[in-house]
């Protein structure tokens, strides 16, 4: 079993108990072939969620700070992260948004699930804003 598979085994229910997120267009999903999963991210919780509300897996880029922490937390979340595929970008400089972009590119010529938040970034307010 893959850790993708144990993670959504196991805290796929919990987190639906706990959250009770509501999905909608799921069915617009295809079951194989590229596809840009494209999410607001009004919350830190989105990135937990969509990975384990879809049938098939998805790969969103994320901070590289969520795989780099020494702590037990900064340890768990690594775990996570690394485990349902998240794709680290290095934010100091432009180089490294292009090599995320880079490897989405890659995952999609795999025919796999890119996922990406249009707006570079959590919301720091609740509200949607332009893409960047």
């Amino acid at each position: 079993m893959s850790r993708f598979a144990l993670i959504k085994a196991v805290l796929g229910p919990i987190m639906r108990l706990m959250f009770r997120p509501q999905v909608e267009g799921v069915e617009h999903i295809p079951g194989d072939g590229p596809v840009i999963l494209a999410g607001n991210h009004l919350t830190f919780i989105d990135s937990m969620i969509l990975p384990l509300v879809c049938d098939r897996q998805v790969v969103f880029i994320g901070k590289d700070e969520y795989v780099t922490g020494k702590s037990l937390k900064g340890r768990l979340m690594a775990w996570f992260f690394i485990g349902v595929g998240m794709i680290p970008v290095d934010r100091d400089g432009g180089r490294g948004g292009v090599a995320a972009l880079m490897t989405g590119r890659r995952v999609l010529e795999e025919g796999r699930i890119f996922g990406i938040y249009p707006e570079g970034t959590r919301s720091p307010d609740g509200r949607l804003y332009r893409g960047r």
